[in-house]
């Protein structure tokens, strides 16, 4: 990612309530798209390894009810 554009996911369509991400200065950065003044700002590695655990799964277990 090299444009310092906000970028959605795909899967979010036309919903204005999802996180946002782009990378700007060297670092990515995330927010919620319905709370533009916070941001969160991490490197790009650790932002790859999150995405990662996410796709594995690492984090279900936070979406469910138990």
């Amino acid at each position: 990612m090299t444009s310092s554009a906000w970028q959605k996911s795909s899967f979010s369509e036309a919903a204005s309530n999802c996180v946002e991400v782009r990378a700007h200065e060297g670092v990515t950065e995330l927010r919620e798209s319905d709370d533009g003044d916070v941001i969160v700002c991490t490197t790009p590695t650790k932002f790859a390894k999150l995405l990662q655990a996410a796709k594995t799964g690492e984090f279900d277990h936070l979406t469910t009810t138990p």
